[in-house]
């Protein structure tokens, strides 16, 4: 597979807790989170997210340079009267990661692929590619750690909510599905914000030489 950079962002209540899709609360971090969101799209070609995700935060994946707007499903069943597909920005591409034999609806404007989420990342870098931007959701996430795919994390901890729950998801999915081997990381962004409660944390893979 052609290496892209892939990196994710996700925002954590105070017990590292990213909150199920279906319990999350609008707007609860920071203006300051938001700008950050923004401003991590800036460097993206793609944007990418699981439709669990698109669905809940009723996402539109804009930004000004518009960047691809990519969305994984295991069924490729999309709502076409979602808000993504009737909002200009960047071209929409829809991944199906099972069910290769079924056809799917067709989404106007929107070109489905099939396939694996590594074939589907070989394919966007045959599109002139380089980086892919996660906003989530656990699941998506678990699938780029398990394979080795993740490059850069940005978090932000919010110590001023605490989700809880014995279900609530981590950045790496719900509990008990743990990864095949640990990945190191190393700290490149430490910004700590007492004033809205909030802490910014970036972090870059740590690869041996040579290693794709």
């Amino acid at each position: 597979m052609s290496r892209l950079t892939v990196s994710i962002n996700f925002a954590l209540s105070a017990d590292g807790k990213i909150s199920s899709a279906q319990k999350r609360p609008s707007g609860w971090t920071s203006r300051e989170d938001h700008a950050r969101l923004l401003e991590l799209r800036k460097g993206a070609d793609a944007l990418m997210v699981g439709r669990g995700t698109l669905e809940s935060d009723r996402m539109t994946m804009k930004a000004p340079h518009d960047p691809l707007r990519c969305v994984v499903s295991r069924s490729g069943e999309f709502d076409p009267e979602h808000p993504l597909f009737h909002t200009p920005g960047g071209a929409i591409h829809l991944l199906a990661t099972e069910d290769r034999g079924r056809k799917g609806r067709e989404i106007p404007g929107a070109i489905l692929h099939r396939g694996s989420v590594e074939h589907f990342l070989d394919e966007l870098a045959g599109l002139g590619v380089r980086r892919v931007h996660c906003e989530g959701g656990g699941e998506l996430v678990f699938v780029l750690l398990e394979r080795d795919l993740v490059d850069e994390i940005h978090l932000t901890w919010a110590g001023h909510r605490l989700f809880g729950g014995h279900g609530a998801p981590t950045v790496s999915g719900v509990p008990g599905e743990f990864l095949p081997a640990s990945r190191q990381f190393e700290l490149t962004e430490f910004d700590p914000r007492p004033e809205t409660g909030e802490c910014f944390l970036s972090y870059r893979r740590v690869r041996e030489a040579g290693a794709q």
